[in-house]
């Protein structure tokens, strides 16, 4: 059976710019066909099982020609994939979507289209700049300046500046001059406010605003760089008023988000709405332990304390429970210890509710307070991590309270994200990186490859994650409270003072 082709428009940026049936298009996918400038947060949405063919310029090779292409489409489509065509920005603007679709219906495969947003609207509103405005222009108008080559440009200057609107062009950068000056011949005033705006949308955004007759001079003084996009027309003189974007607290700092990728989209949406380049590198993963041995033994005795001291943790005891053929009601009589909110968070899912979390969220604190709880002749089972810190058992050691330390998940390190990373330390562009527990930094360090690493900010949710940091002689900034909530207040205090 062939397999339906949906295309689908990634908008200008990160996935907070997706539209809600392109993600669900997205996860839904049994192949992906992309294009070079959607951003790694919606390639991150792509199932883990799914087959991406990356048909993207690179530097020092060509792209992928758009005949093949249309051949990638039809090959996965008569395989009986389940195939989406990601696109940039929007699918037929500009993006040859419509040749794609006409090539798919030729050879029978059904297709449907998800429009994306545009970095026509997007880019400019990024910058400040609405494209129409009820005291400056009342239409918009969409113009390719892109020419073939040595041939000059096909444009109607006359006929657009007769329009009286907002002019965007699209694939102009470097024919910018040509663009300015054909505009004037044609009678535009040469002081309409006109901008390039550069990685519109984005979090790396750059935007030179000047007049039609300076504007070639500043962007080459700036060295703009594609992919860029021009506008030209009264609105571009609202951009410094209405700038929003560049306003924002970690506008145009790169931020690194260790953590595993299951659970760094809380944080890593968060830093994106504050405005950061949010890089996502992945650098451990939590991997639950099949063997059930020290769990099944553990069950044949009688506990009055289980105690949880990560997220990831309530998940695991679940999954290993079941592998036992048990459930929660294992567990039947015993009182809940975690070591923070967010396990906490994770444990009232199940419908539990934990009887103590320390006032600070780490496994010293968590020992104090479980000591001080405790009953004489009460027993506490340990279900965490292998590599879980000596502080808690230690503790309970010292006061004779018995205990079974069983691990149901191990920490895994991986090296997605290395070379992303490794390039952003090269040119100094990392701003800062956060960590959530030693093992990130570890992980972190493993895939640097050796690189300087006091060259950025390294934000730490715990005093244990922080010393870990400073013995690899990174800066370190360690949040008040081992929350999500303390870890971006803490970087946020760090950055009013750079």
């Amino acid at each position: 059976m062939t397999g339906l082709v949906t295309l689908v428009g990634a908008g200008p940026g990160d996935k907070g710019l997706l539209t809600l049936a392109g993600a669900e298009a997205l996860r839904a996918a049994e192949a992906v066909v992309f294009d070079r400038l959607v951003d790694p947060s919606i390639l991150a949405l792509i199932p883990a099982g799914a087959e991406t063919v990356d048909v993207g310029k690179r530097q020092g090779s060509h792209p992928v020609p758009q005949d093949e292409i249309n051949r990638v489409l039809v090959r996965l489509a008569e395989s009986g994939k389940n195939t989406v065509r990601l696109k940039g920005g929007d699918c037929y603007l500009f993006g040859r979507g419509g040749e794609e679709c006409e090539y798919l219906r030729e050879h029978g495969v059904p297709f449907r289209v998800i429009p994306g947003v545009t970095s026509a609207l997007a880019a400019p509103a990024f910058a400040g700049i609405p494209v129409t405005h009820r005291d400056f222009a009342s239409s918009v108008h969409l113009i390719t300046a892109h020419a073939r080559a040595g041939k000059p440009l096909e444009i109607d200057f006359e006929a657009l500046v007769r329009l009286r609107g907002t002019l965007v062009f699209f694939m102009g950068l470097a024919a910018l001059s040509d663009v300015m000056r054909g505009l004037i011949a044609a009678g535009i005033d040469p002081e309409t406010p006109a901008a390039v705006i550069e990685n519109g949308a984005r979090a790396r955004q750059r935007k030179v605003v000047a007049t039609a007759s300076s504007l070639t001079e500043a962007v080459r003084a700036a060295d703009v760089q594609s992919p860029a996009l021009i506008v030209v027309g009264p609105v571009c003189g609202l951009s410094d008023a209405l700038d929003w974007f560049s306003a924002l607290p970690l506008f145009g700092k790169t931020v690194a988000v260790t953590r595993p990728r299951d659970r760094a989209g809380t944080l890593s949406d968060r830093l994106r709405a504050l405005g950061a380049e949010v890089v996502e590198c992945p650098v451990i993963e939590t991997r639950e332990i099949e063997d059930g041995a020290a769990l099944s033994s553990a069950l044949r005795e009688t506990w009055n304390w289980v105690v949880l001291t990560s997220p990831a943790g309530v998940p695991a005891m679940v999954r290993a429970l079941t592998r036992q053929g048990r459930d929660l009601r294992a567990l039947y009589g015993c009182r809940f210890a975690v070591i923070g909110k967010g396990t906490e968070a994770a444990l009232a899912k199940l419908g539990v509710r934990a009887d103590l979390c320390p006032a600070r969220y780490d496994g010293a604190h968590l020992a104090r307070a479980l000591v001080a709880a405790a009953k004489p002749g009460d027993r506490v089972l340990l279900l965490r991590a292998k590599e879980g810190s000596p502080a808690l058992p230690e503790a309970l050691r010292a006061v004779g309270l018995p205990f079974a330390d069983v691990p149901v998940y191990e920490t895994v390190y991986r090296e997605e994200g290395a070379e992303a990373l490794r390039a952003l330390l090269a040119a100094g562009r990392l701003y800062a990186a956060t960590f959530t527990s030693a093992s990130t930094v570890t992980g972190f360090v493993r895939v640097c490859g050796g690189a300087p690493l006091s060259g950025f900010i390294a934000v730490c949710i715990g005093e244990q994650t922080a010393k870990a940091a400073r013995a690899h002689g990174m800066r370190v900034q360690t949040a008040k409270n081992a929350t999500i909530d303390d870890l971006i207040a803490c970087l946020m205090e760090g950055n009013k003072h750079v």
